[in-house]
């Protein structure tokens, strides 16, 4: 009778369907949980994070062996990252996995990375032990420990039993007695019911299945190493790493994944030391399947960089292995593969001849170019050049056209006055120094020269205004003409102008803007007389008359501007 009341508990459980890992599904989810549990322990986890689903058995088996422990009170979730959205980071959850034990709904610790043993330690040394009879929280406990047969009746009951074991007696039996039930209790479980306690010890005991750190180049092929070094240049360290993560643990695997990966920054770093079980049971899974295109993959880092690749996230674990080469093979793969190492060399070497090509054509077609253009811009510059000297020809030519007619001008005033002559233009133009040859001599030459001055002074008239701007404005060389048109002008207009100011009506001879530039040129003189002007008798100032018409001044002084904008035109 005792036999079948302890044989009902493991009944139930192989009839009923239990949760140990429980699925949450949202972040209210994660809270109900670590409220509803005193210590509860939830793993974030992610579905394309490959250590997550080669850890996940583990924690499966783990929180089966808690759930029927009856002195230790662990609850144990999973939550998906997809599941919790922008409420992953309330948990500060930094990769995947992580383990986060809650105790009293408060945070007590945490384990990142695919590390069961860091996980049972966390537990043990958190005190996650459930409450006992005399036990309250915050006091201690004041029961005696638990006998061997008493552990076995509570958690035979905690796993659904409906009648549990009578409580022991205030005088305990004596030691025969105990052997004595034992044997009864024995007797009364049939052969299926001790084959069943067996199967559920020993899952107890995986369950309790300790991770050993182990060195995974341990069990690499030396003769593999050997070629990946000697044969083809690789070292050490990156030939067994080449053999770890490579397809198939292969050379070929091993160099395709050295070619991928030869460039980063940890490729040297020493191997770190791997978790394996101490020991397993039934088949041993060999490599990895996915589901999706049906690829046999060696390992994890094969794994993730399938799914990196091709974006598939459907695999499971493949008691499949691959089959190792034959010397002949390997040979002819070590063959192969120096046979594309050099083929990609090559292309690389003759791509960079095309490339150095390319550059070479760009600097000839920009030193032409700049050729080009340094070779425009001196033409440009010639043809400024050359356009100056002519103007300059041609400027040099009008003035000695200019002077020559002066000359004969000259000539013809000489003639006409006994060789003297009574004008002639100032310092910074044609001013001749000859001899001013005559045929008197004393103060008769003296009065005759007077008289004849006087006589030419007399032939300044009004009706040659318009003559005498035009052989103004003929002076072209540095621009003298314009500057004496502009001394007239201000002349003539101040007066014009302002008619009543006595200042304006007498220039003085002696100015030196009156000797360069009014006095040298002719008909600059003659103009100033024809409007009313008039040398004083001492010959250093010239005075405008009385009856000078102001209707004169006015009609000048717009000759004057007209002809002073044409030059400047």
């Amino acid at each position: 009778k005792i036999g079948e009341e302890l044989l009902a508990p493991i009944k139930t459980q192989n009839t009923q369907e239990t949760m140990t890992l429980h699925d949450l599904d949202s972040a209210e989810a994660v809270k109900a949980f670590s409220r509803k549990n005193k210590n509860s322990l939830i793993f974030f986890s992610a579905t394309w994070c490959g250590p997550c689903k080669e850890s996940k058995p583990g924690l499966e088996q783990m929180a089966a062996k808690y759930d029927v422990d009856v002195i230790m009170d662990v609850a144990f979730g999973i939550v998906y990252e997809h599941k919790l959205g922008e409420a992953i980071h309330n948990y500060r959850v930094r990769a995947f996995p992580t383990y986060v034990l809650f105790q009293n709904q408060s945070e007590t610790g945490r384990v990142e990375g695919a590390n069961l043993q860091g996980i049972e330690e966390l537990i043990q040394s958190s005190n996650c032990q459930a409450l006992t009879g005399g036990e309250t929280l915050g006091g201690s406990s004041g029961a005696a420990p638990l006998s061997v047969e008493e552990a076995r009746t509570q958690r035979f009951a905690k796993l659904g039993a409906t009648t549990a074991a009578a409580p022991a007696s205030a005088e305990e039996p004596s030691k025969k007695e105990e052997d004595k039930e034992d044997v009864e209790m024995k007797e009364a479980v049939t052969p299926a019911a001790t084959e069943k306690e067996d199967t559920q010890d020993v899952e107890m005991k995986d369950s309790g299945e300790e991770l050993t750190k182990v060195d995974p180049t341990l069990d690499l092929d030396a003769d593999l190493i050997k070629q990946l070094t000697e044969s083809m240049g690789f070292s050490l360290i990156r030939a067994q790493k080449g053999l770890l993560n490579g397809n198939g643990g292969t050379v070929e695997g091993a160099v395709d994944w050295l070619m991928q990966h030869q460039d980063d920054a940890d490729i040297d770093d020493p191997i770190p030391l791997q978790e394996k079980t101490a020991a397993s049971t039934g088949a041993v899974a060999q490599s990895y399947k996915c589901n999706d295109c049906g690829k046999i993959l060696s390992n994890m880092a094969n794994l993730e960089l399938h799914a990196n690749k091709t974006g598939h996230s459907d695999f499971e674990e493949s008691t499949e292995s691959i089959k190792p080469l034959t010397p002949e093979e390997k040979a002819a793969k070590i063959e192969q593969i120096k046979k594309l190492l050099k083929a990609k060399r090559d292309q690389r070497e003759a791509q960079e001849k095309e490339e150095e090509k390319d550059r070479e054509k760009q600097r000839r077609f920009i030193g032409k170019e700049m050729a080009k253009t340094r070779e425009e811009l001196e033409r440009e510059q010639r043809k400024r050049e050359a356009q100056m000297r002519k103007r300059q020809k041609q400027e040099e030519k009008r003035e000695r056209e200019r002077i020559r007619a002066e000359l004969v001008k000259d000539k013809a005033e000489r003639k006409a006055n006994k060789g003297k002559l009574y004008s002639s233009l100032g310092v910074e133009g044609y001013n001749p120094s000859a001899i001013q040859y005559s045929v008197g001599t004393g103060a008769e030459h003296d009065a005759e020269a007077h008289a004849e001055h006087k006589k030419h002074k007399m032939t300044a008239s009004v009706a040659k205004i318009d003559d005498y701007i035009k052989k103004v404005s003929s002076y072209r060389a540095g621009g003298d003409g314009g500057k004496c048109l502009k001394i007239l002008l201000a002349y003539v207009g101040n007066v014009a102008d302002k008619p009543e100011e006595d200042k304006f009506k007498s220039i003085n001879m002696e100015n030196k803007a009156f000797k360069t530039k009014v006095k040298p040129f002719v008909g600059a003189k003659n103009l100033l007389l024809a409007v009313g002007f008039s040398s004083n008798d001492a010959s250093d100032a010239m005075v405008l008359k009385e009856d000078t018409s102001a209707q004169l001044l006015a009609d000048t002084k717009a000759k004057l501007q007209a002809a002073y904008t044409a030059y400047n035109s």
